[in-house]
């Protein structure tokens, strides 16, 4: 079973996590399994970018991206050559370590 590790967010994870994942699920359902609250304003549709992550570790182990999901990534906050959209990023076989952003474009509050 692969492993995810969430690097240390100052607000939502201040100390850091890892938790044991599925082959075939989501960075996001994993995050959610495990009460990390990760934001996700479009229930996991690749119709906003709340959920953007940094995959700093085992970033090409991950499922391929979609056009519609790289679209939707440009309008993250912070972008990288290693972002995803957790609902959208499927776990591999092997273990990748986890950056959650600290700020997200949140389409609930902020608009």
């Amino acid at each position: 079973m692969p492993k995810v590790l969430f690097l240390p967010h100052k607000i939502i994870l201040p100390q850091g996590a890892e938790f044991q994942a599925e082959e075939g699920e989501t960075i996001l359902t994993v995050a959610l399994r495990n009460h990390i609250k990760l934001e996700h304003a479009c229930e996991q549709s690749c119709a906003c970018s709340t959920c953007h992550c940094i995959v700093r570790k085992g970033f090409f182990s991950l499922s391929g991206w979609s056009e519609k999901e790289d679209d939707i990534l440009d309008k993250a906050w912070g972008l990288e050559s290693e972002s995803r959209l957790s609902c959208q990023a499927i776990i591999g076989k092997v273990d990748i370590e986890v950056e959650i952003p600290l700020y997200s474009l949140n389409y609930i509050t902020d608009h």
